[in-house]
């Protein structure tokens, strides 16, 4: 592909440093209630979804960093891990159909657990300098829409007052520059940008340039015996 996602990965970067840098603050600042440490993996199991230029970054990193029996693995539980993914959201769409309220449906989608395909049996990120941001905040206090998260493995006491990233700013940055990618693109697909999803389907993917709207898929031909004549 003859398009250069190099300046929309060295935003992303730039992003990721500075997210870096604010995890750094807060855990000088409350080192005894960050509880992170090498072989922890409760984050490596929480239900999310990557913003596109999130999803081609670590799409990218994959294919240039993981070859051979280590990507075979990776691609199986990915696998694994989006057919499980596509049950919860198919139920928890059917509960939202069904009248139940987003509030509720979002909070037991929260506490649902399924392995990160990038998780090695030794617990370990097989990608841990190209993790996504949520893993790199996973462990101090954040927010959405005003309401506060945490680990519950950590230190961090309820009620009480800590330094606090607001997880809202950082997403409508993603957001951004997944649109200034989409708009240079020039693809068909202008609702590309608003793309979400989980990073099984983000290694999984095949961002070539009919995925992009750049191209029209190729028509196969009909067998030859269903071929009119």
């Amino acid at each position: 592909m003859e398009f250069d996602f190099k300046p929309y990965f060295e935003k992303y970067e730039k992003l990721v440093a500075a997210s870096e840098a604010a995890f750094e603050r807060v855990r000088n600042a409350h080192h005894e209630c960050v509880k992170c440490t090498e072989g922890c993996a409760d984050c490596c199991h929480a239900v999310f979804d990557l913003t596109l230029i999130e999803a081609l970054y670590l799409n990218h990193c994959f294919k240039d960093k993981i070859a051979g029996n280590q990507k075979s693995t990776i691609e199986e539980n990915a696998n694994r891990s989006d057919r499980q993914l596509n049950k919860i959201k198919r139920r928890a769409h059917q509960e939202f159909q069904a009248g139940r309220s987003e509030a509720d449906i979002l909070a037991d989608l929260a506490r649902e657990r399924v392995r990160c395909p990038l998780l090695s049996a030794q617990d370990l990120c097989e990608l841990y300098e190209c993790r996504p941001l949520t893993c790199r905040f996973y462990g101090i206090p954040t927010a959405i829409a005003g309401e506060g998260h945490t680990c519950g493995l950590s230190g961090f006491k309820p009620g009480e007052t800590y330094p606090t990233v607001n997880l809202d700013a950082i997403t409508a940055r993603l957001q951004e520059i997944s649109a200034e990618l989409v708009r240079d693109l020039k693809t068909r697909f202008v609702k590309l940008a608003d793309m979400l999803v989980p990073v099984s389907t983000a290694l999984l993917s095949e961002y070539d340039e009919v995925y992009l709207g750049l191209k029209e898929a190729p028509v196969e031909d009909p067998p030859a015996s269903r071929r009119k004549k």
